[in-house]
């Protein structure tokens, strides 16, 4: 598996994946103004020439916010989101990051899983965060 910054040639895949994944996906069009966005990261895991899964984020002021994590469901528990976020950490320390945070379902068992075994706490709930279905969303940071 490699881990490449997110282009052009990969919007197409991710808005495909968005739609597996999320009630409300990103767009091709919000995905391709993220390759410019110099606050943005954007990383694609790969093998070959086959996208296994992305991850994103922003950085304002040290502040790194994860947008999403997503790796399509065939590949899914082999490691593919353990290194996008593997990844992302190191790119936000890189940036002088003080801070890296993100939201999830609280039914996102594995996700919730991997998140701590990385270092993540959980700082608190945003009740009726996701629709489709309404769910709360528990939010975790890592400090660095």
């Amino acid at each position: 598996m490699q881990i490449v910054s997110m282009t052009a040639e990969h919007v197409s895949r991710l808005a495909e994946l968005e739609k597996l994944c999320f009630s409300e996906p990103w767009s091709e069009k919000s995905l391709t103004e993220e390759i410019d966005n110099p606050a943005a990261c954007f990383l694609v895991a790969m093998q070959q020439d086959e996208v296994l899964g992305y991850g994103g984020m922003h950085t304002v002021l040290g502040e790194s916010y994860v947008d999403n994590i997503a790796v399509f469901p065939e590949f899914r528990g082999h490691g593919v989101g353990r290194t996008l976020m593997a990844a992302l950490i190191e790119k936000a320390r890189e940036n002088g990051g003080v801070f890296i945070t993100l939201e999830v379902r609280t039914s996102n068992l594995p996700a919730i899983a991997m998140y701590r075994s990385l270092g993540f706490t959980e700082a608190g709930v945003r009740r009726n965060f996701y629709t489709e279905p309404r769910e709360d969303a528990l939010i975790f940071t890592l400090s660095f």
